[in-house]
C-alpha cells in the first residue's frame, strides 16, 4: 500500500466478469497476478448483462450483504488489494433496484457505495427498466493513499459528477463501464475531457465482449490529468502506476486553478429542479 511519501498508486484494470459464486478462486488468482494496490472491475462484474432485455430478473439483485458483495470483500481481504466492483442492490423494504458500485479496502471492508445516476434506455441497454437512478451525488473517498471518485458508464456523458469530484480535490476517477465497440471513440473523447477538466486521472474498465446479442466491447483506458491517454488495452488484465503528484500539480495550472462558483451553480440547479 502506498504511503504519502510515495504518492504512487498501482492500478489493475481487470476486463473480466465473475457471474457465478464459484468464480471467487478465479478472481483471487487475477488479483494475485496483478499485484496492485487497487483493482478496478467493469460495470456490474458479478452479473450477466441483464439490460440486454427490458425485463428485470429478481435473482440478479441482492440486499446489502448478498453473495456478490461478500465475494468482493473476500477477494480483497484474501489478496490484500482494494477493489472497485459492483452489484445490483435491492433496497429494503421498497425493493427498488440500483446499479451500485462498491469500493472495498484491502481488509475487505466496504468504504464507499455509489449508485449510477444516469440510465440509458435503448436496445441492449434497457437500464431504466432495471434500475432507479442513484440517490446521492458522488463523493471523494480517501483509499489506498489516494483521493478517489466513482462514476459509472453513462455518468461520464453528464460531466457534472466529475466536476463535483474535482471541487472536492479528486485525484483518480474510477469509471467502470459496459459500452459497445462502435461507440468507443465517443467514450475516449468524454474521458479525455473529464480528466483534463477535473485535473485528475481517469481509469475506465469495460466489460470484455458481446453478451446476449449486445455488441459490448472496446478498450479499457487510463487518461492522465492533461487529457493524454496513458493506456489503451483490450487485455483481460493490465496494470499502470499513477504518479498522484501529477494530479496535484495539474490543479495548480490551467484549468485546474479555476474556481468552482458553487453558490451560483446551486442556485441555477435549484431553478432547474423546480421546473422538473
Amino acid at each position: 500500500m502506498p504511503t504519502t511519501a510515495q504518492r504512487t498508486l498501482k492500478v489493475a484494470l481487470v476486463s473480466q466478469v465473475f457471474p457465478e459464486p464459484d468464480d471467487l478462486p478465479r478472481l483471487k488468482e487475477v488479483l494475485v497476478t496483478a499485484r496492485a494496490h487497487l483493482a478496478v472491475l467493469p460495470e456490474l462484474p458479478f452479473n450477466v448483462w441483464a439490460p440486454a432485455t427490458d425485463v428485470p430478473e429478481s435473482a440478479d439483485a441482492e440486499g446489502s450483504a448478498g453473495w456478490r458483495a461478500c465475494m468482493l470483500s473476500s477477494a480483497a481481504a484474501g489478496c490484500g488489494c482494494a477493489i472497485l466492483g459492483g452489484v445490483i442492490r435491492r433496497s429494503i423494504p421498497e425493493g427498488l433496484r440500483y446499479n451500485t458500485a462498491l469500493l472495498v479496502n484491502r481488509h475487505g471492508a466496504i468504504v464507499a457505495v455509489y449508485e449510477k445516476l444516469h440510465l440509458p434506455h435503448e436496445p441492449g441497454f434497457w437500464e431504466a427498466s432495471h434500475y432507479k437512478p442513484g440517490r446521492t451525488p458522488p463523493q471523494v473517498i480517501r483509499e489506498s493513499g489516494a483521493r478517489l471518485g466513482i462514476q459509472i458508464c453513462s455518468d461520464g456523458n453528464r460531466p457534472v459528477g466529475a466536476q463535483l469530484l474535482a471541487a472536492q480535490g479528486v485525484e483518480v476517477i474510477l469509471c467502470p463501464r459496459a459500452t459497445s465497440s462502435a461507440t468507443y471513440h465517443r467514450w475516449r473523447l468524454a474521458y479525455r475531457a473529464m480528466a483534463l477538466t477535473a485535473s485528475a486521472f481517469v481509469v475506465s474498465v469495460n466489460r470484455p465482449g458481446p453478451e446476449a446479442g449486445v455488441p459490448i466491447g472496446g478498450p479499457s483506458l487510463v487518461v492522465d490529468p492533461e487529457g493524454i491517454v496513458l493506456l489503451e488495452t483490450e487485455e483481460p488484465i493490465s496494470t499502470v502506476t499513477l504518479d498522484l503528484d501529477r494530479a496535484r500539480h495539474a490543479k495548480l495550472g490551467y484549468p485546474g486553478y479555476l474556481a468552482f462558483p458553487a453558490h451560483s451553480y446551486a442556485e441555477a440547479w435549484a431553478e432547474v429542479a423546480k421546473k422538473h
